[in-house]
């Protein structure tokens, strides 16, 4: 496959799947016209965030790569889609949590040093990052427009936080939860179509879902569950069947540069 696309991956920290199917009018106005297809994936375990966000950028699951709780602060000792792509001449930016920074740039986080990273020389080569749980949805994806404008990256990684924030304070079950998540589906339907007429194949997806005792990292489906949702002509928008740790082999394919991860049979255009 000859791809050489830019993508941007978009990952709504803490959105549990039903929600999403249920709640964020938007995607399934896009899903119903056929302009975007809907898959659910299972996270893998712990369901927790900063051990899923190493799986999903590097395709390793936290019993492998050793991130296997948000408490551990360190580096990543594995390839990830920033790596990869930086090493194969591509431009690479996240508007993301603080967690991501300490993953694949820098560790630990220094605000006055890494909240604003701009060095062709990092993994990350441009970033906005935040370390506040309730940073606002609006002024990351702000952040993050800021810097596809800026600096037209081949990758892009937009990392929100207020979803997650919620269901920590309100439960998966509560009216505040489910307002969340439609607040965020308001949020990317004002930018989908500029990303697309600029060429980007899209992926909005999540981490890990969440439970009614206001928290996650077990077996549970309503903390593992997580949509999976894809936009672009490069995707074959065909049934198939998506692990959590093919996500970073998929945007290797799609950016079209070398690596060794693994990929979902059937889920991109030949």
């Amino acid at each position: 496959m000859n791809m050489n696309n830019k993508v941007i991956l978009v990952v709504l920290d803490g959105l549990n799947n039903q929600v999403a199917r249920d709640c964020m009018g938007y995607l399934n106005g896009l899903l119903e016209q056929q302009r975007a297809t809907f898959y659910t994936v299972q996270s893998e375990l712990p369901s927790m965030s900063r051990p899923l966000y190493e799986c999903i950028l590097t395709g390793v699951r936290p019993v492998d790569s050793g991130i296997v709780s948000n408490q551990i602060v360190r580096r990543s000792h594995h390839e990830s889609i920033f790596s990869l792509a930086t090493s194969q001449g591509k431009t690479t930016a996240a508007a993301a949590y603080h967690w991501v920074s300490e993953l694949y740039n820098r560790a630990p986080y220094e605000p006055i040093r890494d909240r604003f990273t701009h060095d062709t020389d990092l993994n990350i080569q441009h970033g906005c990052f935040y370390h506040w749980d309730n940073y606002p949805d609006e002024a990351l994806f702000l952040d993050a427009e800021h810097l596809r404008q800026t600096h037209q990256p081949d990758f892009l990684l937009i990392h929100p936080m207020n979803i997650d924030d919620t269901g920590h304070k309100f439960g998966l079950d509560s009216r505040q939860y489910r307002n969340s998540a439609r607040h965020a589906d308001i949020i990317v339907s004002h930018y989908i179509d500029t990303w697309l007429q600029d060429g980007y194949q899209l992926i909005i997806t999540s981490d890990h879902g969440m439970n009614n005792d206001l928290s996650h990292g077990g077996i549970l489906p309503e903390e593992r569950d997580v949509p999976f949702v894809v936009i672009g002509d490069a995707f074959s928008h065909q049934e198939c069947r998506i692990k959590q740790t093919d996500i970073c082999g998929n945007v290797c394919q799609l950016l079209g540069i070398q690596h060794e991860k693994d990929v979902t049979q059937g889920l991109l255009a030949v």
